[in-house]
Parts: C-alpha cells; structure tokens; sequence
C-alpha cells in the first residue's frame, strides 16, 4: 500500500454538445469533449478513518469526492480510511466538470492507495453511478459521449490548443444542468451531424473547425444567466474570435493559436475586470 498520493483532477469543455432528443428519465446527447490543464488537486493519505476537508469549506457537505470513497470503500471491501483535503481550483457550477473530474480522481487515487487492483472498466461503472460527466476523466483527452453523457470512447486526439476561459460571476447554480434542459425544445434537438463531422475533422487534421462547435445549451444559457450575454458580448469585443459555451455554463472559452496569444487575451479581459484563465488541451489520464 502507498502512504499517500498528491493527484490532478482536471477539467474539461465540451467542444460539441448535441441534444438528440427527450427521454423519459435522461436526454440522450452526442458530445466530444476535451480535457485541460485547469485542475483541482487532492491529496490522500491512509488513515483509519475516512475524512474529507476542503479549502472551500461550503463545498464539503454532499461532495462527490466522499460518496466516491465510501462507494470504493464498500465495492472493494476495505477495511482502511484515509485523510483526503480537496485544493479547489476548477471554478464550481460552471460547466466544467470540477466535481465530478474530483470523484474520478479519487477512484483512481484510493484505487491505488487502498490496494484495490480494479480495472479501469470497473471505476468507470463505479463513477457512471456517480454521475454522467465522471467516466469521461478516467480517461481523458478528446473522448466521445454518448447516451447520458456516461459512455464513453476515445477519439483521436486534438492537437495541442490553447485556451482562455472567462468565469462570470453567474456560477454555482444549484440544479443547474436540470434546469436548462427543461428549457431546450425540439429546435434545440439535433441529429448528430455536428459530432460526426467534427470527428472526421480530428481524424483527418487533428483539430475541430469552430463552425462545427455547436452547443444545445447556448440560446437557454444566456436566457438563464443573468449577465451572460452581457460577459459573451465582452469576450467577444476584447478577444475579437470566436466564443464557446462550456458544457452547460456559464463559463465561456475562446481557442488561441499558441500561449502568447492566450497570456495576452487573459490580461485584455482581467483588465476589463473578468475572471479570465489560461488553460491548455491535455491528452489521455496518464500521458498529460
């Protein structure tokens, strides 16, 4: 067994996001997303006792980082606890996946320290039960959603990119995901088209044309935001490019060419007075 581990949980944005239509309990999506070097980091220690802190104390009560531990606890039969502190970085209830790149990481993480020897297919079905959006960080890189968002595939990768992210101050939405998928109607619902194409762009170039980035959520995010289109509207005057919605927002992403153009986009819009960050693509868990 190992005496503790340091570990990266990383964050993703959703390149594509397709609705392909209403279910009776889930939507069924196609999605390609693409994980960066944004990260929150965990640091786990044995103990007897399983205990969980957080350098944002609201976010300790219900995290997934604790229902992860006590699933793989139980699953595996372990008798051992462990210290386990959360550095929260990945700006929470913005549309990329902090919380649930968290519980990846801790599967992997206690997997390891706990002397588990499960296979990645067995946390994978173990982080499903967790949420949709988990499955996606074991393993990394450009990967394809599909059904709930929880099986998943690898692509090929994308090259690497740089990107900024501007986090508004419209974050933290309880129930958020739920309620702008109540809000999309059939216009909304799409056929996959955006998907398979920009698959066949990564196939043949390595990279995703931005006409083909569409996101389901876009128009009911700025409806249900306040203030989001007011932060598009000003990314887009100051980075003069294209923006991107995250996931399901209300974190907003625009694409650099190489770290220079990135690092100077961050300053324009910090001083504007936005919560701008660099980040760039990573590959596959294990080869970032």
């Amino acid at each position: 067994m190992t005496s503790g581990l340091d570990v990266q949980a990383h964050a993703k944005v959703n390149l594509v996001l397709e609705v392909l239509e209403r279910g009776d309990t889930y939507h069924e999506i196609l999605s390609i997303a693409q994980t960066i070097s944004l990260h929150d980091r965990l640091t786990i220690e044995e103990d007897d006792d399983l205990t969980f802190t957080c350098n944002q104390p609201s976010l300790v009560k219900d995290n997934l980082v604790v229902r992860a531990a006590h699933l793989l606890k139980e699953r595996a039969n372990v008798p051992a606890g462990a210290r386990i502190h959360l550095d929260k970085r990945i700006p929470w209830g913005a549309g990329l996946g902090g919380g649930s790149s968290d519980a990846a990481a801790t599967l992997v993480a206690l997997n390891r320290l706990w002397g588990c020897g499960l296979p990645t297919s067995t946390l994978r079905d173990m982080g499903a039960e967790l949420g949709a959006d988990v499955p996606l960080f074991l393993l990394g890189g450009t990967v394809l959603l599909q059904g709930r968002g929880d099986n998943v595939s690898p692509l090929p990768q994308m090259k690497e990119t740089h990107l900024v992210l501007l986090v508004p101050s419209s974050v933290g939405t309880l129930n958020k995901t739920g309620a702008l998928y109540s809000r999309l109607d059939a216009t909304r619902f799409t056929r996959g088209q955006f998907a398979r194409a920009a698959t066949y762009a990564l196939e043949r170039r390595g990279t995703i044309p931005e006409d083909l980035m569409f996101n389901a959520f876009e128009r009911v995010a700025f409806e249900f935001f306040q203030g989001l289109r007011e932060d598009y509207e000003a990314f887009s005057d100051i980075a003069e490019k294209r923006v991107h919605l995250a996931g399901s927002g209300p974190c907003l992403y625009s694409l650099c060419a190489n770290v220079d153009e990135a690092m100077a986009l961050q300053e324009r819009l910090r001083n504007a007075g936005h919560d701008a960050r660099t980040a760039e693509t990573t590959g596959q868990s294990g080869d970032a």
